[in-house]
């Protein structure tokens, strides 16, 4: 049985525990919460959540705390060993550059569309939601929050809460490496000590990596299915033009423009697809793209032919600022939503200012909750009420599904664009009518290869 498991492709094991997961969801749902009782003549209140629920949220957000304290030490030694391999290579300014033009030109595109969609279905004027449902957010976004944020605290970009737990700010944890990485670069010699050890240091996060990794079909059933028993479709009603336009945008970004684009460069979408789909598809369920970080580099070098020195820089990089679900087309839709709402009318500076926000700003939400801080980013930046924020809570984490799954794969193409344009793209790995399993390709010394799936 268990070697059976073991020969299911990871994509598969993960479709698996998703179904299974929105079934056990829809039975802790039917459940309902659990009542007050009378207990010694005394009344015990009841719970928000029913036992299953509490099991499925109990068994998915462990999950992602594992990811979160493993891609600390991943990034960091990944970021250091890569910079440090860059020596090695002619043009790694070049790529920097080439990496960043185009996480701007895939954002503008997003939020084009994201207006165009917001122009043409009115959501904030057909919509039923109640005004009280308006509040202001706890935590807002700005430019002096990225500002700040670019430096880091201590060395590896830790932040205490008020509730004594541990959180970390990635674009610092970032910033922090690649300084040491380029301090190793110019030190030389006298630098290799150092970086054996982080080589070393990089295999073994990569082993326990593949550990938690095994856990994803886990995990998954667990996401899913707490998300379908605490929110359900019902919100949808209210606000079901904007969610519409939502995922509208997304698929055409994801059907339309991603294909054009590999199209342009020669690529075949199916082939870039099937390689992606592990990370695409955890990204969905697990709704963090820093979750999800370990998978996307790992597709993006195995399945889709990104030399790893390129890769392991590109995509942290890119699951901070490079989200064209969360930070471009939602935020886009989102900001027109609230000005139809409260009757502000947009002018053509407005929606510049929107586009400007999401192809610069999208940095800002770096470490922070992302869609909902570049909301208020961009609703600060136009002057509008912050207050509407709570207009969309209702809806965020059925949205937040589809936006993180558009940026992951967001997160994916670039690298290979960029690897193509520059003639470092391995095309027979990329055109292979096969798969690299993340899980065992993590695992295992000597890969084997899955059918690919879609």
């Amino acid at each position: 049985m268990l070697s059976r498991l073991r020969r299911t492709p990871f994509a598969a094991q993960v479709l698996i525990a998703l179904v299974v997961g929105v079934g056990l969801g829809l039975v802790a749902r039917a459940i309902g919460t659990v009542p007050g009782s009378f207990v010694d003549g005394e009344l015990v209140p009841g719970t928000d959540q029913n036992w299953l629920t509490s099991t499925l949220d109990t068994i998915g957000s462990t999950f992602v705390g594992l990811l979160r304290v493993i891609v600390i030490p991943l990034i960091v030694t990944a970021i250091i060993v890569s910079i440090a391999n860059l020596k090695q290579v002619g043009n790694a300014a070049r790529l920097a550059g080439q990496t960043l033009l185009w996480f701007a030109v895939t954002a503008l595109i997003a939020v084009s569309i994201g207006i165009g969609l917001g122009l043409l279905t009115q959501p904030g004027r057909n919509s039923s939601v109640s005004e009280s449902a308006a509040q202001a957010p706890a935590t807002t976004g700005g430019w002096w929050d990225f500002l700040t944020g670019l430096v880091p605290g201590n060395i590896l970009g830790l932040e205490g809460s008020p509730d004594g737990s541990i959180s970390f700010n990635v674009l610092q944890l970032i910033v922090v490496s690649v300084a040491v990485g380029i301090a190793a670069l110019k030190v030389g010699e006298a630098a290799e000590p150092f970086l054996s050890v982080t080589r070393s240091a990089l295999a073994i996060v990569q082993k326990v990596l593949w550990w938690v990794i095994l856990l994803s079909p886990l995990g998954t059933l667990g996401l899913i299915g707490n998300a379908v028993a605490s929110y359900g479709w019902e919100s949808l009603g209210s606000l079901g033009v904007f969610v519409g336009a939502v995922y509208g945008g997304l698929a055409i970004v994801l059907l339309v423009v991603y294909p054009v684009l590999l199209k342009l460069h020669g690529l075949s979408a199916r082939r870039f697809y099937a390689g992606a789909w592990p990370a695409i598809q955890l990204g969905f369920v697990s709704r963090s793209s820093i979750g999800t970080l370990p998978v996307t580099e790992r597709v993006t070098e195995a399945n889709l032919g990104v030399p790893r020195s390129y890769a392991s820089f590109a995509v942290p990089l890119g699951a901070t600022t490079k989200m064209d679900g969360c930070a471009a087309i939602y935020p886009a839709l989102a900001a027109i939503f609230v000005a139809q709402f409260f009757g502000v009318d947009l002018g053509i500076t407005d929606y510049l200012l929107i586009a400007l926000v999401s192809v610069v700003g999208s940095a800002a939400t770096a470490g922070v909750t992302g869609a909902v801080v570049m909301l208020t980013l961009t609703l600060s930046t136009l002057g509008l009420p912050l207050a509407g924020v709570g207009l969309l809570l209702a809806v965020d984490p059925i949205l937040d599904m589809g936006r993180t799954a558009t940026d992951v794969a967001g997160q994916a193409l670039v690298p290979v664009i960029v690897a193509e344009r520059e003639g470092i793209l391995d095309r027979a790995t990329f055109d292979a009518t096969t798969t690299v399993d993340p899980v065992r390709s993590l695992g295992e010394t000597d890969v084997q290869k899955q059918p690919a799936t879609v």
